[in-house]
């Protein structure tokens, strides 16, 4: 379902904004904020994909197909046109497909000249290199439409024997994104560093560190698909603190209840304080959908596992995203649930007043749920979970160092399961990386071991508090309510060496609130 599929709350400037998503219809521009913020474009795309990958063809009939991918791609420039786009970004893999090996791939490929030794224009200039009519057609597109614009596509660079690096074929393959400017010059290319399975590509003998600057919004920033969930190139970007956008084409698979297409694409925007413009490729079949334009306050997404067709999201964004990290809902006095959640962390005993007299309990009370510990595979890694059991109150489950406390109220019980996880460790599945993980979940089903099944629908309300001890500084707060909905914490941050995320007043039932720490030092 689209992120704006229900939830209708005020009509603006021609657009139907919703608590967090927006339908992809005529961009919201108030005349007194147009310098505060640009239009952007993001596509999923449903590619037409080649029948039988591994076979081998022709340049002709591997130009036939992309052609038929990119002719939808200029369709959607047209229409963000008019809308006044000034940058549209398109999926990985949307213009080739995937799943080819090395040989078979090679029809598909464009050659690539370094943009930081070469200045070309391949519209302007189309016969200076051989192999570059899929450059040539996006170069155009950027011209016609009058916008920046990403596409990700296969790439070849000839090596010779002489650098150790040179595969044995003579040719470096790379999963390459390309950056054209508004007058079709290329400004840049970003090789995938991070490869996930990608036989037919190699990974690139540096890392690319790719910015590049727009006269709408400044810098950007661009990495593709797995690279996200990675200190190369990702992290060391957003060093750079004029860095406030990402450009990030991706094809990703989702995967419940933690690593969602809009989950993460919304975490890693919250937690650097900055806007992701993510496009996903769109085949559901495949668990392959999720896109979004996303700010840390606010993220216009899609997510539709039903629709065959792709999808294009258009929406006005902020120049200097405000961050969310360590702010607070201006309530002025201070809830009586922050106020318990700040006692328990520093040990004092908490107070209550009613009308005759003050209540404390001892901070030797501050007794946790007597609750069972089980264990359940979450994610391909084995979670210690205790179950969220009651109308309210206090949990706490630890693994190795970390661990991981709950204090939370239920307005009313449903018949569902909830269980509280932690993981501390190496996740060795589809990928190595050392992830630290408090995870308060809806379970599949009402037996401990459906606790980290896929699902996408709950009835739960809570209003809580999640926290724990990490011991890493980069963590991600992934937040999902039912029907694939994005929730935004009430606040986040740093208390007494514990990293929390609270929230009230959640839009419909829990999915998924966790904190996702990233140890890269322990990859």
């Amino acid at each position: 379902m689209s992120g704006a599929s229900s939830k209708l709350a005020l009509f603006l400037c021609g657009c139907y904004v919703v608590a967090l998503g927006v339908h992809a219809g005529e961009p919201c521009v108030a005349e007194d904020q147009e310098a505060e913020y640009y239009v952007a474009a993001v596509y999923e795309h449903q590619s037409v994909l080649s029948p039988d990958p591994l076979a081998l063809t022709s340049r002709k009939q591997a130009l036939e197909l992309m052609n038929q991918n990119l002719d939808a791609y200029e369709q959607q420039v047209m229409t963000a046109a008019q809308k006044g786009v000034q940058i549209i970004v398109f999926p990985e893999d949307g213009i080739h497909g995937f799943n080819f090996t090395r040989t078979s791939i090679y029809p598909f490929l464009d050659f690539m000249p370094s943009p930081q030794l070469v200045r070309w224009n391949p519209c302007l200039e189309p016969h200076r290199f051989n192999d570059t009519e899929v450059l040539q057609r996006l170069s155009c597109m950027a011209i016609k439409g009058e916008m920046f614009l990403v596409a990700n596509l296969g790439t070849k660079q000839p090596c010779h024997s002489g650098d150790p690096g040179c595969p044995n074929d003579g040719r470096y393959q790379f999963n390459t994104n390309v950056v054209f400017s508004n007058n079709g010059t290329l400004v840049d290319r970003y090789r995938k560093h991070n490869l996930y399975f990608e036989a037919a590509f190699d990974t690139p003998p540096k890392v690319d560190h790719i910015t590049f600057d727009t006269p709408f919004a400044g810098k950007f920033g661009i990495f593709t698909c797995f690279d996200i969930l990675f200190f190369d190139p990702a992290i060391r970007l957003l060093r750079d603190s004029e860095v406030k956008h990402i450009i990030y084409p991706t094809a990703w698979m989702n995967q419940l209840p933690l690593l969602a297409a809009i989950e993460i694409q919304k975490a890693f925007a919250v937690a650097f304080g900055i806007s992701v413009l993510a496009a996903n490729i769109h085949h559901p079949s495949l668990g392959m959908t999720g896109s979004g334009i996303h700010t840390p306050l606010k993220s216009f997404w899609y997510h539709d596992m039903e629709n065959p067709r792709g999808h294009l999201i258009i929406a006005q964004v902020a120049k200097n995203p405000q961050s969310l990290i360590g702010t607070e809902n201006a309530t002025g006095e201070m809830d009586p649930s922050h106020s318990k959640f700040l006692k328990i962390l520093s040990g004092e005993p908490y107070c209550e007043k009613d009308a005759q007299e003050v209540h404390c309990d001892e901070a030797t009370t501050w007794n946790m749920n007597a609750s069972p510990t089980f264990h359940s595979e979450m994610m391909y890694d084995n979670f210690t979970l205790v179950p969220v059991w009651g109308k309210e109150g206090h949990l706490q489950v630890c693994s190795n160092g970390l661990c991981c406390s709950l204090l939370y109220k239920r307005p009313t019980l449903s018949k569902e399961l909830y269980a509280l996880g932690v993981f501390d460790g190496l996740h060795t599945v589809h990928g190595t990386y050392y992830v630290q993980v408090c995870a308060l979940v809806k379970c599949g089903g009402l037996g401990f071991d459906t606790c980290g099944q896929e699902i996408t629908e709950a009835t739960g309300i809570f209003e809580f508090h999640l926290w724990g001890n990490f011991s890493t500084s980069y963590i991600f707060p992934l937040f999902l309510t039912s029907g694939m909905t994005l929730e935004i914490p009430d606040q986040l941050g740093w208390e007494h060496d514990h990293y929390f995320l609270r929230k009230s007043g959640l839009s419909s039932g829990l999915v998924t609130a966790a904190l996702y720490g990233r140890l890269y030092e322990r990859d």
